[in-house]
């Protein structure tokens, strides 16, 4: 659009889909699905203020040029030409250009969703959608929980009583206690190593709950989303590969979306067993990794007998396949800057784990220290991360270092036990997370650079999956022991 954007206001939009569209961004999507639609209405608005500009002036629309805020009058026409000094403000051209025909793109439109809180409300209230307006703040992530609205609901339900607007805040109590988790699984893991110490075989069994018992009649079992993240789609080159699901696992509590829902505890599994057939073997956990892993290859759905209606993040595939020539490489980066191999003190140790997910490519390589009383410190994290072209390099350190210190959380705490259908947790004295004490001390992001070309891809979820195993395997190299349960505690003993 060639505006200066010093001088540019966001402005966030009400919650009003029939208006605008569906307004939701999670799923990690917001920059894959919407970089270029955006891209593609700033040309537009560009080319309409240089039509309306050539209109005034009289030339063709080949004698300007728009330039910060501005339109700018050439000398002549072509790249060559030089501006002559006359220009037209952005402002001084708005009405005119609006009245230019869109030129022609093929996405030119968002679609983003506020998960029905405006029509969930209505419902309640017995209202009509259009008399109830969702003022969509500029808040930190929920990581899912604020996909549900029964806050929302409730605020309306007393505001309706009382007569009058209400500010409604939740206790911490209440919403540890009435949350909607994330599901909990079992995972069990064999290989099958021949005489030669090479992997033959591979089963990964999986199961758990499915997120959908919230939405319809309870399965009893994994949805193919749910096993799409991490499960059917391993990236392992082994000649006998088995994935297993069963039936018959129950929800028993409300189960909701979490920051990468199923692709932590398939991550956790899978990378943690890598490990542990490495030690077996005596061989180096990243060797190990990178061998199964196989040569650089782009998966062949049809060939690897995968499902038709296999879940790749709502990406064809054909133009988001997954890559492990591209895993591969993050893993080698994240090694490299960590510097793998180094000697370390005792009661230090590295791990290392990768995981494909959001269409993204992360590896985490975490160094352990463990103290005289047996708490665990993480002096450093190494995260390497394809996520296509980056758009914003400061966003996406963020995030890393934020699915670090939520990862920490992750592993060594986050447990609520039922007693009597009830959440037993209430606050942070028995509900912990990371603190200043335990979170990672250095966390250093690797980003894989690619030209725009290259789709962007997810950012938000994708460093958080390769995390806790990382840790764990840091843990067993500084100590020799196995973490093999989520979370794992914050002392080894």
């Amino acid at each position: 659009m060639e505006a200066n954007f010093d001088r540019v206001k966001i402005v966030q939009a009400e919650g009003d889909e029939p208006r605008y569209g569906n307004q939701d961004t999670d799923g990690s999507r917001s920059l894959r699905h919407f970089i270029q639609p955006a891209r593609q209405i700033g040309a537009s608005v560009r080319q309409m203020l240089e039509a309306a500009a050539a209109e005034r002036w009289g030339v063709p629309v080949t004698q300007v040029r728009a330039r910060d805020h501005a339109v700018r009058l050439l000398d002549g026409e072509g790249s060559s030409a030089s501006e002559s000094g006359q220009q037209l403000g952005y402002g001084e051209l708005a009405e005119a250009a609006m009245a230019k025909p869109v030129p022609a793109f093929d996405e030119l439109t968002f679609k983003m969703e506020i998960y029905g809180t405006r029509t969930d409300v209505a419902k309640t209230l017995g209202m009509s959608d259009n008399d109830v307006r969702v003022n969509v703040t500029l808040l930190g992530g929920g990581f899912g929980r604020k996909s549900k609205c029964d806050f929302v609901i409730e605020a309306a339900l007393i505001a309706k009583e009382v007569g009058a607007p209400v500010k409604l805040q939740w206790t911490r109590e209440d919403d540890i206690r009435h949350g909607f988790n994330a599901t909990t699984s079992v995972e069990r893991l064999e290989a099958a190593i021949d005489e030669n110490d090479k992997v033959v075989g591979w089963r990964h069994r999986s199961v758990s709950p499915t997120i959908m018992s919230l939405f319809a009649p309870d399965p009893g079992i994994a949805s193919g989303f749910e096993m799409g993240m991490g499960l059917v789609d391993s990236p392992f080159d082994v000649p006998n590969l088995s994935i297993e699901t069963g039936e018959e696992a129950k929800a028993h509590t409300r189960i909701g979306w979490f920051r990468s829902v199923s692709n932590i505890p398939h991550a956790f599994a899978a990378q943690s067993f890598v490990a542990e057939v490495a030690a077996s073997l005596g061989r180096d956990p990243k060797d190990m990794l990178l061998e199964l892993i196989g040569p650089g290859r782009k998966i062949d759905p049809k060939a690897a007998n995968l499902p038709e209606d296999l879940w790749n993040y709502g990406e064809p595939y054909d133009e988001f396949p997954n890559d492990t020539s591209r895993l591969r490489h993050v893993i080698e980066l994240a090694a490299e800057k960590a510097k793998w191999g180094q000697s370390l003190p005792e009661g230090e140790g590295l791990g290392i784990a990768a995981h494909r997910s959001f269409v993204s490519y992360v590896a985490s390589v975490v160094r352990v220290r463990i103290a005289d009383d047996g708490s665990i410190q993480i002096p450093e994290v190494h995260t390497a991360i394809d996520c296509g072209y980056c758009i914003n390099p400061e966003r996406v350190h963020s995030q890393i270092e934020g699915a670090a210190v939520m990862g920490t959380t992750l592993a060594l705490h986050s447990a609520l036990i039922y007693e009597n259908g009830a959440v037993k947790e209430s606050n942070f004295h028995d509900y912990p997370v990371a603190r200043i004490t335990s979170h990672p001390e250095r966390v250093m992001t690797h980003i894989v650079e690619h030209p725009f070309s290259v789709h962007a891809t997810g950012v938000g979820e994708p460093g958080l999956p390769p995390f806790a195993p990382a840790l764990a395997n840091a843990i067993f190299a500084a100590t020799g022991k196995r973490m093999r349960d989520l979370p794992f505690g914050d002392k080894i003993v």
